[in-house]
């Protein structure tokens, strides 16, 4: 059984966050859509479900980490290429996000990130599918 995921991150401004998505080329499931959240889909397997913070904090009993000061995950993403990590990249510079530290290049694996909107840590990587095997 192929399983899905769903990764749950509060927001703080609904519009503005999957403006700034949707700039990185990802796509909305209106299904999953209201006043309060928005389905963005990464892949047929995976989804990020960005939540407005009242709407999230029903969803559990501990605060919700302040991301520009801690860090509560970062989420990885894969990419066909490195031209295709640096052009995910720059259009969330772009877009408003920021660069945490500068491209990494480890031969095998090329890598850089970004903070969103809401200070969500994101890894952009490719990896050179010969090195995998």
């Amino acid at each position: 059984m192929s399983r899905k995921i769903f990764l749950n991150l509060p927001i703080r401004n609904l519009e503005r966050s999957t403006q700034f998505f949707k700039a990185l080329g990802f796509a909305f499931d209106p299904k999953f859509t209201d006043d309060k959240a928005t389905c963005m889909v990464i892949s047929e397997e995976a989804f990020a479900m960005l939540l407005l913070e009242p709407f999230f904090k029903t969803f559990t009993k501990k605060e919700i980490c302040n991301a520009a000061t801690h860090v509560e995950a970062a989420f990885a993403l894969s990419c066909e290429s490195r031209a295709e990590v640096d052009a995910m990249v720059e259009k969330a510079l772009a877009a408003g996000g920021t660069e945490p530290s500068g491209p990494q290049d480890h031969g095998f694996m090329y890598q850089r990130g970004f903070d969103d909107l809401d200070h969500h840590h994101w890894e952009v990587l490719w990896m050179d599918p010969k090195a995998v095997q």
